[in-house]
């Protein structure tokens, strides 16, 4: 069966379950990207995180700084940098420098930021993130295209003739992601620069799932406004995925961590009435998987998901598998593991020349193998000995090579 073309990758926020060293969480996660780029997928995305005890990381360039030395080939983004919390000069200039330490493989990833506590430990007023998100965008792709020095002043930073030392590694520059929750705004911030939208497909607890096909139909609009264009290739999807030998096995293997994580945080930190949704405790992974907010299973019920998503949008170019803690860490890289060998090369096409040419040798086999018997029975006789007697192939069914 072809299956659509998608890359694969993680967004790791990360959001770890409170109580564990932080310092040894930090080693886990640079751990798994070493795992991830092993494996083989395409790219990792590290988020921002200052307050609420889940979130451990705040410098995302300093994390993929060092992931960076630990790998050879996996791309590497900011999932998100929250451009409210920064100049935007700072912003640009890291990245750049992150381009070259890398040598072209950094993705800068964008957003308002999420987390109500860092906005106000900031002294941001939430009411003014998305504006100040555009503003600062807009600074930053200005200083990152190097047309020329920048000015620009709002009521919270000024640019006064910026210019950058460095330019982007390659010619092409760096890729610019902007995150979208459900609002139309980064969607039509996407299209109105041409940007890669990276969207979140999991509903939150007790939420409706996000109008993926809508939301692509913003970015369309914004773009053909400002005379660009955005392609369904660059569009990632975010969402928890979890391949278990089985539906059942996989199921208990992240039973308790869905729980800490819909209780712990979304009910304990976040304040969404988890119970008020009439979700039974210990039944929390079959609410995720119901709702949408989790494809989990074998990796062909895992690749079905997979596709039925793909379908519902309308079409997307990268599945990132959210890092959300869920089973243990031995399961977490098993699930990996299980992604990039049995579900990711159903969707880049490395199997088909494979499948190619096992129906060919299957439909031809009775030729094949009958001109074998008769080179090898011929060796015999040949050398005057008597040739064994061999059974000739079975002829490929239709059944066999439909």
């Amino acid at each position: 069966m072809s299956r659509p073309h998608i890359g694969f990758g993680a967004f790791i926020s990360p959001l770890h379950p409170p109580g564990e060293n932080p310092t040894l969480q930090l080693w886990r996660d640079l751990e798994l990207v070493e795992w991830l780029d092993e494996l083989g997928l395409d790219e990792a995305w590290i988020g921002e995180h200052h307050s609420g005890g889940w979130g451990t990381i705040g410098s995302p360039e300093i994390f993929l700084a060092a992931a960076a030395e630990r790998t050879r080939q996996i791309r590497l983004g900011t999932g998100v940098t929250s451009l409210p919390y920064h100049h935007p000069f700072m912003v640009a200039s890291r990245i750049v420098q992150l381009d070259h330490q890398t040598r072209g493989r950094v993705m800068l990833g964008v957003g308002a930021g999420s987390a109500p506590g860092d906005a106000h430990m900031l002294g941001i007023d939430p009411g003014e993130q998305r504006r100040m998100t555009a503003e600062s965008l807009e600074a930053v792709l200005e200083l990152l295209a190097g047309r020329g020095p920048v000015t620009r002043r709002t009521d919270w930073f000024t640019l006064r003739d910026a210019r950058l030392q460095h330019r982007p590694f390659r010619p092409g520059g760096i890729e610019v992601a902007i995150s979208s929750a459900a609002s139309p705004q980064s969607m039509q911030l996407a299209g109105r620069h041409g940007l890669s939208p990276l969207s979140f497909a999991s509903p939150r607890p007790g939420g409706t799932a996000p109008d993926l096909a809508r939301q692509w139909e913003y970015a369309e609009e914004a773009a053909a406004a400002a005379g660009r264009t955005v392609r369904r290739a660059d569009w990632r999807l975010v969402v928890n995925v979890y391949v278990g030998e089985s539906r059942r096995q996989a199921m208990e293997e992240l039973r308790e961590g869905a729980a800490a994580w819909m209780r712990g945080y979304f009910g304990d930190i976040v304040g969404l009435p988890v119970d008020a949704l009439g979700i039974e405790p210990g039944g929390e992974i079959e609410a995720l998987v119901e709702s949408g907010a989790a494809i989990v299973g074998s990796p062909d019920e895992v690749a079905d998901g997979i596709e039925q998503l793909h379908k519902s949008s309308g079409g997307f170019g990268k599945l990132l598998v959210t890092g959300a803690d869920w089973a243990s860490r031995e399961n977490t890289k098993r699930s990996f593991e299980r992604l990039a060998r049995f579900v990711v090369p159903q969707f880049n096409g490395s199997l088909e020349g494979f499948e190619t040419s096992r129906e060919w040798v299957r439909e031809n086999r009775t030729e094949f193998v009958t001109q074998a018997i008769g080179a090898f029975q011929r060796a015999f006789t040949d050398s005057g000995a008597a040739a064994p007697k061999l059974p000739l192939p079975v002829p490929a069914t239709p059944e066999e090579t439909s």
